[in-house]
């Protein structure tokens, strides 16, 4: 699954474009608190990137940011919450939210563990690595990962979509890769903090991974799942 799961076939990623915007736009709105202007504004810069490679409408984006900057009269009040745990077969789960209403979202995300276990904080989190992960394109023609990877300081490097890079920092080292990739032929696109598995599972077999991937699905598909890392491999 990489270092993030995400819905393998295209059509259901197309269905999800929706939930997409949903969640960038919360990212969108979190970002400008610190200014509505992505030239001064890093974070928000590579957030409004990722938008713009989903393809969310200008309308969409632009109101994101100034509802988020409080140019609208409206007051943003997300709170980051992660929920860690086991998808079935004792598959190793992180799940980090955005919501306005912990109570609500803790309650949604029990119910949706039902069919796998919902562990204490730090139950799984031990299993992973806590990493930055930058999702980065070719510039040029002659743009090698592996070098860029060495030259930026990443720790790590892999395939991600569309022949872009996926390049794995340490986690306070982040920006200082974002920084250097340009240098290295490389365009970033997207940057974050996450979770990448130690020991991922190998041995599941066909049934079995359709059970899993079923249980992700589901909470992928909820309102205020933003991301959803998984310990299984492939």
């Amino acid at each position: 699954m990489g270092a993030q799961w995400k819905a393998k076939h295209k059509e259901a990623a197309a269905n999800a474009k929706g939930r997409t915007f949903g969640k960038l736009s919360k990212e969108i709105m979190i970002a400008a608190r610190s200014g509505a202007d992505p030239d001064m504004n890093p974070r928000l810069r590579l957030v409004v990137e990722q938008a713009k490679k989903a393809s969310m409408p200008r309308e969409t984006l632009e109101r994101a940011i100034k509802k988020g900057a409080g140019l609208l009269g409206e007051s943003v009040n997300y709170e980051r919450t992660t929920y860690e745990g086991f998808a079935p077969h004792q598959v190793p789960v992180i799940v980090e939210c955005l919501t306005d209403n912990v109570n609500r979202t803790v309650a949604e995300i029990r119910v949706l563990f039902r069919k796998g276990q919902l562990g204490a904080s730090g139950s799984v989190a031990w299993d992973f690595d806590h990493c930055g992960m930058i999702e980065a394109a070719p510039a040029t023609a002659d743009a090698d990962p592996e070098l860029a990877a060495i030259e930026a300081g990443a720790q790590d490097f892999e395939a991600a979509e569309d022949g872009a890079t996926l390049f794995i920092s340490d986690a306070t080292d982040m920006d200082v890769v974002c920084r250097a990739l340009p240098d290295q032929g490389f365009t970033v696109q997207s940057a974050q903090l996450g979770y990448r598995p130690k020991n991922p599972v190998t041995t599941l077999s066909e049934a079995e991974l359709e059970e899993v991937e079923a249980f992700l699905s589901a909470i992928d598909a909820h309102d205020d799942v933003q991301n959803v890392y998984v310990g299984l491999a492939g």
